[in-house]
């Protein structure tokens, strides 16, 4: 019996070795052809370039009041129903730093900054020296400081010297 398996096999290997053969050189064909695909290409292809980015231009702040005279509106805020009193106003170089001190309903006056809410959907939105911008449901109010503690000339102007 081992003659007969070793007499199949040599046959079949003398029948296929024209095939592996021609095997074989479709393999190294399609190496070469790979190898020659990629090398084209890395010489081919364009060098690559730095990009960088635009520089964003800072966006102008609008006033509200300014642009409603162009839907018809007077550019006036609607000054404030009698529930909110401006007790003082401290007008930072930065917007973010003012504070504003003021009472609602009658309650203890509290300090607050910009951005931070009075009541529930009330935010404050502007600090000025006499008065302070309030957006209550998206309706910007006024709140005025009143006359006997508004700043008078002498105290902006004249800031105390310390001397040492």
């Amino acid at each position: 019996m081992g003659i007969y398996f070793y007499t199949n096999i040599r046959q079949s290997i003398r029948r296929d070795t024209r095939h592996l053969s021609a095997l074989i050189n479709l393999v190294l064909c399609m190496s070469i052809c790979s190898s020659l695909a990629y090398w084209g290409t890395q010489l081919i292809r364009p060098k690559s370039r730095i990009v960088t980015a635009i520089p964003q231009a800072k966006a102008a702040e609008i006033s509200i009041s300014q642009a409603a005279g162009l839907f018809g509106g007077t550019g006036e805020l609607a000054v404030t129903a009698s529930n909110f009193r401006l007790m003082g106003v401290v007008v930072a170089k930065t917007a973010s730093q003012s504070v504003v001190v003021i009472s609602v309903n009658g309650k203890p006056p509290q300090s607050l900054r910009i951005g931070k809410e009075v009541l529930p959907g009330t935010n404050i939105r502007e600090v000025h020296a006499t008065y302070v911008v309030v957006s209550e449901g998206g309706i910007l109010k006024k709140i005025i400081l009143p006359e006997k503690a508004q700043p008078s000339a002498d105290l902006v102007n004249n800031a105390p010297v310390r001397s040492s």
